[in-house]
C-alpha cells in the first residue's frame, strides 16, 4: 500500500500560480529586487561548489537509502508501469538501428581475431556441461529414436532409395538397346503372369529391410552413445575448436560483402553507413526476427501473466527492504555514490545556472516576499 499523500506539505503558495506583486510599492521593489538577485546568486554559488555537492549528495543518499521500497511504489504500480508503458510500446526504429549498429561493431571488431574461444569459455564449464548432457539418458534415447527410429524418416529413405534404383534401372535399360527392350518385355510378362507390380514389390522389400536396419541402427546408437561416450564426444569437439579465434564465428554469417568491400567496422568500433544499410545480412535478419518475436510476445497474455507473477514474487521478498539494501544488490553503495558525484559536477552546475531554475527561484522568492505576514515583518525595516 502506498502511504497517504500529505497535500498540505507539498502545496506551494497560491501567489506562485498567479503572481500578483501589485501590493509591493516601487520603493519596496527597489530594495527587494537586488536582494532576490543576491539570494539567487548565493544559492547558485553555494550549490555549485564541488565540496558541498559531494556532501549534499552523500547526505541525500543516506536519507534516500534508509527509505523502504513500499513507501514509494507497490507491486501493482510496478506491474502497471511494465505493462502500460514498456510492453505497450513497440521498440523505436532509432533503438533498432542502434542495436544493428552495435551488433555490426561488436561482431566485426578486429579484437575478435586476437581472442580465442578458450578465453571466453573455461574448460571446466564445458566439462560440466558435457556431464550434464550425458546424464540425461532417457532424453538422449528419445532424441535418437526421433532421428533414426522415426517411421517418417524410414519412409523417406525408402522412397529415396526406390527412386534411385528405379532411375538407375531405367537409364541402364535404355542404354542396353535390344537387350534392354527384351528385359522390359520380360518384366511386363512377369507382372501379368503373377498379378504383382514389380515396383510395389521393390518398395515393399526396401521398406521392410530399411525399417529393420533403422531399428538396428537405433539400438546400436543407443548402445554406443553411453554417458561416458557422449561426454567424451562433447569434450573432443570443444578441444578441436577452443583455440580458434572468436572471429571464426563470422564464417557462419552471410555478411562477406561487408568484409570484402571494406565496409565493416573500423578499429575504433565505428560502423560505416553502407554496412548498416545492408538489410539482407545475417545480423540484420537476426535483429528483425527477434523484433518480430518480441512484438508477438509483448502483446500476449502469456507474457503479461509471467511478468505479473515475477514482479509479485520479487516484491514480496523485498517490499520491506530499504532502497540502500536494494541498491547494494547491484553493487551500488556509499563508495560508488561518492565516486559518482564528481562526474555530476558539470551537470548540477548547468542546472543551477539554467534560465529555467533562475526564473523559478525568482518567482518563489518574489512570492515569498509578497506574502502579507512577510510584508508585516518587513515594515520594521524603514528602507523596505
Amino acid at each position: 500500500m502506498m502511504p497517504p499523500t500529505d497535500n498540505s506539505a507539498n502545496a506551494l503558495p497560491s501567489t506562485l500560480e498567479t503572481l500578483d506583486v501589485a501590493s509591493l510599492s516601487d520603493a519596496q521593489w527597489a530594495v527587494l529586487t537586488p536582494l532576490i538577485d543576491a539570494q539567487i546568486a548565493f544559492m547558485q554559488q553555494w550549490l555549485t561548489r564541488p565540496a558541498y555537492q559531494q556532501q549534499l549528495g552523500s547526505d541525500f543518499w543516506q536519507w534516500l537509502g534508509a527509505q523502504p521500497l513500499a513507501r514509494y511504489i507497490s507491486a501493482a504500480q510496478l506491474i502497471s508501469v511494465i505493462n502500460d508503458w514498456a510492453l505497450a510500446q513497440m521498440m523505436s526504429e532509432s533503438m533498432r538501428a542502434d542495436i544493428r549498429a552495435l551488433l555490426q561493431a561488436l561482431v566485426y571488431h578486429p579484437i575478435n581475431d586476437d581472442v580465442v574461444l578458450a578465453e571466453l569459455i573455461d574448460d571446466a564449464q564445458v566439462s560440466a556441461l558435457a556431464q550434464y548432457v550425458a546424464s540425461h539418458e532417457s532424453q538422449r534415447s528419445s532424441l535418437i529414436h526421433a532421428l533414426i527410429g522415426n517411421d517418417t524418416f524410414t519412409d523417406m529413405l525408402t522412397q529415396t532409395l526406390y527412386h534411385a534404383i528405379n532411375d538407375f534401372m531405367e537409364s541402364t535399360l535404355d542404354k542396353a538397346g535390344g537387350v534392354g527392350k527384351l528385359m522390359k518385355l520380360g518384366r511386363s510378362s512377369f507382372e501379368r503372369a503373377t498379378s504383382n507390380n514389380l515396383d510395389d514389390k521393390l518398395q515393399g522389400y526396401l521398406n521392410r529391410n530399411i525399417k529393420k536396419l533403422s531399428h538396428q541402427a537405433e539400438s546400436s546408437a543407443k548402445a554406443h552413445l553411453s554417458n561416458a561416450e557422449v561426454a567424451r564426444l562433447i569434450e573432443m569437439s570443444w578441444a578441436s575448436i577452443k583455440t580458434a579465434p572468436v572471429s571464426t564465428l563470422q564464417q557462419y554469417l552471410d555478411d562477406d560483402s561487408l568484409i570484402n568491400t571494406g565496409e565493416n567496422p573500423n578499429v575504433s568500433g565505428n560502423v560505416c553507413d553502407n554496412a548498416i544499410s545492408v538489410a539482407n545480412t545475417t545480423l540484420n535478419r537476426l535483429e528483425a526476427g527477434l523484433q518480430d518475436s518480441y512484438n508477438r510476445l509483448r502483446q500476449s497474455s502469456y507474457a503479461e501473466t509471467l511478468i505479473s507473477v515475477g514482479i509479485e514474487t520479487w516484491y514480496q521478498r523485498h517490499a520491506d527492504d530499504s532502497l540502500a539494501t536494494l541498491a547494494a544488490s547491484v553493487n551500488i553503495n556509499d563508495t560508488s555514490i561518492a565516486a559518482l558525484m564528481p562526474h555530476l559536477h558539470t551537470f548540477i552546475s548547468d542546472i543551477m545556472h539554467s534560465e529555467l531554475l533562475t526564473d523559478t527561484l525568482r518567482q518563489l522568492l518574489t512570492a515569498f516576499y509578497d506574502q502579507p505576514d512577510i510584508q508585516q515583518h518587513l515594515k520594521g525595516y524603514p528602507s523596505v
